[in-house]
């Protein structure tokens, strides 16, 4: 089978004192086996709690694939279902990481497009502590596998399943890809302003290209460095 979606994960937010600063979160995905409707800001039935620095239309859905989440069970000694790692959309037969950011996917009746990507958080290693995981050091580990999923952004609204194909229908010229996009965020800075040729980020990302620009006195473009997304 090509490239198609293992599992639709979504979860209700719960709370817990471990679940960092506002003790609530909704990082506990589970499967759903019906349709589910895709909004501009998430799937249906999927909740958001700390809008601060999740959700949004940059990251709408979080997908992560299947393979990564073999390669971490050998690593950590634990079962990985579907949605452990708190993605959406769960995967196979395609590197979600070598995707191309802003390429678009046809999910379904949907197209999204990875426009973000996954910063691990405390959140993310007491989840996982919480599962048997042996945590120490996990944020450094997670960086360091330069896999962390894309989150995307929804390109035109419909409905999706478990099952689906995964079809590429369109991609960007500058070949900035999801791994790049992470590890100009986290290992490599001097990678940082490839990102102002890739339509569609979120502002952030543009502004820390801006920044690296800056610190190393080189000359930074005219503008905010976001060109609009398709």
């Amino acid at each position: 089978m090509g490239a198609h979606l293992v599992s639709v994960n979504v979860g209700r937010g719960v709370d817990g004192e471990w679940a960092g600063r506002l003790s609530r979160t909704a990082i506990a995905k589970r499967p759903v086996t019906s349709p589910v409707p895709v909004h501009r800001l998430g799937l249906e039935g999927d909740e958001v709690v700390d809008t601060q620095f999740h959700g949004g239309v940059h990251k709408a859905v979080y997908a992560f694939a299947r393979e990564d989440l073999d390669l971490w069970a050998g690593r950590l000694g634990v079962p990985l279902p579907p949605g452990t790692f708190g993605e959406n959309l769960t995967t196979a037969g395609i590197d979600v990481n070598e995707a191309l950011v802003g390429e678009h996917w046809r999910i379904g009746t949907a197209v999204l497009s990875p426009a973000d990507v996954r910063i691990p958080c405390q959140v993310f290693r007491a989840w996982l502590g919480r599962h048997g995981v042996d945590t120490a050091g996990w944020s450094r580990r997670f960086v360091q596998e330069g896999r962390p999923g894309p989150y995307l952004r929804v390109v035109r609204e419909g409905v999706l399943r478990a099952g689906d194909e995964v079809v590429v229908e369109h991609r960007p010229a500058h070949g900035v890809t999801v791994a790049v996009m992470f590890r100009a965020l986290t290992t490599e800075r001097s990678l940082l302003p490839e990102l102002l040729g890739v339509e569609g980020l979120p502002p952030t990302a543009y502004a820390a290209a801006r920044r690296h620009l800056r610190r190393t006195g080189r000359r930074v473009p005219a503008g905010d460095g976001s060109p609009p997304g398709p």
